[in-house]
C-alpha cells in the first residue's frame, strides 16, 4: 500500500528548480541530442528570456536559430520547416500551429524519433510554386506556448520533451525574488524590493508577471512618497 501511495505522487519541485530543468533540457535541443521541447505556462515570467538565454550560453551562432512569433496557417509552417530546415526553429506565442489539425500532422512528421523525417504537403500546389512536395527535415524545433499543458495535443506531448511552468501566485513570487537582482539594474536593490513585496501583499492580481513587476518598480522609483496608491491603482485597472 506504502508502495502504492509513492507510485501516485508527483515530485515536489520548486519554481526555480523547474527553470533549471528547462535549461537542461533548452540545451538538449541545442546540441541535437533530442529533436523538440514544449515550454508552457502563463506569460511574462521568462520562459522566452530563459531559452534564449541558454541558446546564447551554448554559442549558437545566430544564423543557426530563429524566432517564430504570431499566427501561422498549415502551409505557413510548412514553408518556414522548410526555409529554415537545419536550423533551431523557436515558435514563442505561435499557438496556431498547435491548434489546427493540418499543422499538427505536419509537425508529427517533424518532430518524429525516426532518422529521417520527412514532410509532405499532398495538397495542390501551384504551378510556381518554389517549394516541393517533400522534403526530410533536418532540424530541430522549441516551442513556448501560453496554453495549459492539458489543451496540448497528444502527438506533440508525445513527441517532444516537456517543462510545464504554470505557477501558484507564491510561486510567481518565489520566481521573481529569485531573478529580482537581474532587472533593472540601473535601480537600487530596495527599489525593486519594494516592489516585489507590494506585488506580493497584491498576488491575488491576475497581473502578477514580470512586466508588473518593472513597471511598480518604475513607478516607485518616479513618485517615492504616493507610488502605493498609483501603483494600486494600475494592477487594478
Amino acid at each position: 500500500k506504502q508502495m502504492k501511495n509513492m507510485k501516485n505522487t508527483k515530485p515536489d519541485f520548486t519554481i526555480n528548480q523547474k527553470f533549471n530543468f528547462l535549461d537542461n533540457l533548452t540545451t538538449m535541443v541545442v546540441e541535437d541530442i533530442t529533436p523538440s521541447l514544449l515550454v508552457t505556462g502563463e506569460g511574462g515570467l521568462g520562459k522566452t528570456f530563459s531559452v534564449t538565454s541558454t541558446i546564447q550560453d551554448n554559442d549558437l551562432e545566430e544564423k543557426d536559430y530563429i524566432f517564430i512569433k504570431g499566427y501561422s496557417t498549415a502551409r505557413g509552417l510548412y514553408n518556414t520547416l522548410y526555409d529554415n530546415n537545419g536550423k533551431l526553429i523557436i515558435f514563442d506565442d505561435c499557438d496556431s500551429v498547435l491548434e489546427d489539425k493540418v499543422a499538427i500532422n505536419i509537425l508529427k512528421s517533424a518532430l518524429d524519433s525516426y532518422e529521417t523525417r520527412t514532410i509532405s504537403w499532398s495538397a495542390r500546389m501551384n504551378k510556381n510554386d518554389v517549394y516541393p512536395q517533400s522534403f526530410n527535415f533536418t532540424g530541430r524545433i522549441i516551442f513556448i506556448s501560453n496554453k495549459d499543458k492539458s489543451k496540448i495535443d497528444g502527438a506533440i506531448l508525445s513527441r517532444s520533451l516537456t517543462v510545464d511552468l504554470s505557477m501558484t501566485p507564491d510561486e510567481k513570487i518565489q520566481r521573481m525574488e529569485y531573478i529580482l537582482p537581474n532587472i533593472l539594474p540601473e535601480y537600487e536593490l530596495k527599489i525593486k524590493k519594494d516592489a516585489l513585496k507590494f506585488l506580493s501583499d497584491n498576488k491575488e492580481s491576475n497581473n502578477l508577471n514580470l512586466r508588473t513587476l518593472i513597471m511598480v518598480s518604475k513607478i516607485r522609483y518616479s513618485y517615492e512618497e504616493t507610488w502605493e496608491d498609483l501603483a494600486t491603482y494600475m494592477i487594478s485597472s
